[in-house]
C-alpha cells in the first residue's frame, strides 16, 4: 500500500518513474567492476522506501515521512548505487524532517546536506558519478536561493542542472566516454528527481534526452570488461548491534576489499564491500554484532550475463503470428540455461538464490516473448511472489508454475502441453515439480546452528527443504549424505556441477553415487551455477 500523504505520493511517483526506465539505466552499467544492475538496485531501494511509507497512518507529518524514508532506504539499499542513494535521501530528510513548509531555501539546504552525508559515506568519491550529479544540482539550488527564485523556478533549474551534469559525466570519467554512455547512477538520480517534480507540478514525466555526441544514449557494444585481478564477490548486509565503532568497521572493510561503504546510525548499519573472501568479512562482523539480509553476488558471472544480454539485445522479432505459448524461466549458470533452452524455454532471466530478479525484469522478459500467453518458472521460492506480480501486471495471459529449483523446472517442462489451457498446464507442471526432491551443497559463510547441529564458517553444508540437513568438510561427502536424506523411493538422481566443481570431481561423484545407490539411475550435467558446487535432485 502506498501512503496517500502528499509527500508519500511524490516519493511513489519518483520511484515509479525510475521503475519505468530501469532497464534503460541498467544498460549503461559498463564499469570494470559491476555491482549488480544500477537501475535495478536503485529501484529496489526506492521500492523499500515506498513499502515503508505504506505502513504509516493516512496523514503523517513530514517528520514521520522522513523517518520512514531514512529507515526504508537503509534497510532496502541494494548495491553500491542503492547504498549511496540511501545516504542522499537520509541527508535530505535530516533537513526536511524538521520543516513546517517547503521553499527554495529548504530545497537548497536539503540538497547541501545530502551532498555532505553521501560524500562522507564514500571513502574515495569519484567525479563523473551520481555524486557529481547531486553536487551540481545542489550548487544550482544554492544559486536559486541566493537569487530569491520561487520554488517552482528553483525546481526547474535544479532539474536542468541535473541532466546537464549527467550529459557531462563522460568528460569526467574516461570509461564512460570510451563506451559512448553517461553514468548510470547519475541518470537514475535525475530520473528520480524528474518523477518527483513532475508529480509536484501535476504534469507528465518527460525525462530529458541525455545522449552524448552523435551516438544515441544506448548505442553501446557489450563490454567484456571483467578483470580477474578485481575482487570477485559483491557482499552486502545489515550489521546490528550496540556500541559498534563505525570507523573501525570502515577500516576493516577497506583492508578486506574495494568499493567499500558502511553507513547508518544508532544500532543498525548497512555494509557493502567487494572482496575475494566474504566469509572473513562476515566472520569479523558477527564478532562485533549480528548480521542480517546478507547478499553475496559473483561479479564475474554478472559481467558475463550482462555482456550476453547486451549482445542479444535489439528489438525482439515479433513479425508473423505469435506462438500459442511462451515460457520464461530463471537461472544462473550457463549449463542450467542451456538445458532449460533445450527443453523449450524462450527467455531466461539471470538470477537465483543470491540474486532475485525484480518484478520489472520478469515483466520485461514476458514482453520480449512473441506469444499469446506465457508461463513463468521462477525456480526459487523467493522469486515466486515477484513472478506472480509480473503475471498480474502483464499485457497478456500469464501463469506461474511455482517451481522452487531448476530440477523442478526440468520435470515441469516435460509435462508442458502446448495445446492445453494455462490452468491445465499449471496443474500438470506443478504436480510434476512436486515430485522432485532437490538438495543443494554450498559453504557456510558464518558460524551457525541448523538441523544437523553446530556449523562453523567454511564448512560444507547440504540443504534440503529449507533445512541444513548435512554438515561436513568435503563437497562430495556432503552430496552423498544429502542424497541419503532425500532419496526415499526415487528412481533417478540428477547431479548438476557448479562452476567450481571440476569434471574429474563430477565423474568421481557420479561413480560413487552409482556404487552406493545401485538401484537408481544417475545423470550428471554441467550446470555452472555459482556458489553451489553441487545440486542433486531425485525423482
Amino acid at each position: 500500500m502506498t501512503n496517500t500523504s502528499p509527500a508519500g505520493i511524490l516519493i511513489a511517483a519518483a520511484a515509479a518513474a525510475l521503475k519505468d526506465r530501469v532497464e534503460e539505466v541498467n544498460k549503461l552499467n559498463v564499469f570494470p567492476v559491476p555491482d549488480g544492475d544500477t537501475g535495478t538496485n536503485m529501484s529496489l531501494t526506492m521500492e523499500a522506501v515506498v513499502g515503508e511509507l505504506g505502513n504509516l497512518s493516512d496523514a503523517p507529518g513530514l517528520d514521520a515521512v522522513c523517518k520512514a524514508v531514512t529507515h526504508g532506504s537503509l534497510m532496502g539499499a541494494r548495491g553500491n548505487s542503492g547504498v549511496i542513494l540511501s545516504q542522499i535521501l537520509r541527508g535530505m530528510c535530516d533537513v526536511v524532517g524538521g520543516a513546517d513548509h517547503i521553499d527554495t531555501n529548504l530545497l537548497s539546504s536539503a540538497l547541501e546536506r545530502a551532498v555532505s552525508v553521501s560524500f562522507q559515506a564514500v571513502r574515495k568519491p569519484v567525479e563523473g558519478t551520481m555524486l557529481t550529479v547531486l553536487k551540481d544540482s545542489a550548487r544550482e539550488a544554492k544559486k536559486a536561493a541566493k537569487q530569491g527564485a520561487s520554488l517552482d523556478a528553483a525546481l526547474d533549474r535544479v532539474l536542468v542542472a541535473a541532466f546537464d551534469s549527467v550529459r557531462n559525466t563522460p568528460e569526467l570519467l574516461p570509461v564512460l566516454k570510451e563506451n559512448g554512455v553517461v553514468d548510470a547512477g547519475g541518470f537514475g538520480l535525475a530520473i528520480l528527481a524528474e518523477g518527483l517534480v513532475a508529480a509536484f507540478r501535476g504534469r507528465e514525466i518527460d525525462v530529458a534526452d541525455v545522449s552524448i555526441g552523435p551516438a544515441p544514449l544506448l548505442g553501446i557494444e557489450p563490454a567484456n570488461d571483467w578483470d580477474d585481478d578485481e575482487y570477485l564477490y559483491c557482499t552486502e548486509f545489515l550489521l546490528i548491534g550496540e556500541d559498534i565503532d563505525l570507523a573501525s568497521v570502515r577500516d576493516f572493510i577497506a583492508q578486506a576489499g574495494g568499493s567499500e561503504l558502511a553507513v547508518g546510525s544508532g544500532d543498525t548499519f548497512k555494509v557493502h564491500v567487494h572482496t575475494d573472501d566474504p566469509g572473513s568479512v562476515l566472520a569479523y562482523m558477527t564478532g562485533i554484532g549480528e548480521v542480517a539480509e546478507v547478499h553475496i553476488n559473483n561479479m564475474r558471472q554478472q559481467t558475463a550475463a550482462r555482456a550476453e544480454a547486451i549482445r542479444a539485445e535489439g528489438e525482439p522479432d515479433h513479425s508473423g503470428d505469435p506462438a500459442p505459448y511462451g515460457i520464461v524461466s530463471v537461472a544462473a549458470g550457463d549449463g542450467l540455461k542451456a538445458i532449460l533452452s533445450s527443453l523449450g524455454v524462450d527467455r531466461i532471466v539471470n538470477g537465483g538464490q543470491t540474486m532475485n530478479p525484480s518484478t520489472a525484469e520478469l515483466l520485461e522478459a514476458v514482453a520480449s516473448v512473441h506469444a499469446e500467453r506465457v508461463l513463468i518458472l521462477p525456480n526459487n521460492k523467493n522469486i515466486v511472489m515477484a513472478a506472480q506480480q509480473a503475471a498480474a501486471h502483464a499485457d497478456r495471459p500469464v501463469g506461474v508454475v511455482p517451481t522452487r529449483s531448476v530440477p523442478e523446472a526440468f520435470a515441469a517442462l516435460f509435462e508442458f502441453d502446448p495445446d492445453a489451457e494455462i490452468s491445465e498446464n499449471i496443474e500438470r507442471m506443478s504436480q510434476a515439480a512436486a515430485g522432485v526432491r532437490t538438495g543443494e551443497v554450498t559453504t557456510a559463510i558464518k558460524d551457525s546452528k541448523g538441523k544437523a547441529g553446530p556449523i562453523t564458517a567454511g564448512q560444507v553444508i547440504g540443504i534440503a527443504g529449507g533445512e541444513i540437513e548435512v554438515v561436513g568438510d568435503n563437497v562430495s561427502d556432503v552430496a552423498v549424505e544429502l542424497l541419503r536424506v532425500i532419496l526415499d523411493q526415487g528412481e533417478t538422481v540428477t547431479v548438476l556441477a557448479g562452476e567450481e566443481f571440476s569434471d574429474a570431481e563430477l565423474e568421481a561423484l557420479e561413480a560413487r553415487i552409482s556404487e552406493e545407490f545401485s538401484s537408481v539411475e544417475v545423470e550428471s550435467h554441467r550446470g555452472e551455477q555459482p556458489l553451489y558446487p553441487v545440486i542433486v535432485s531425485v525423482e
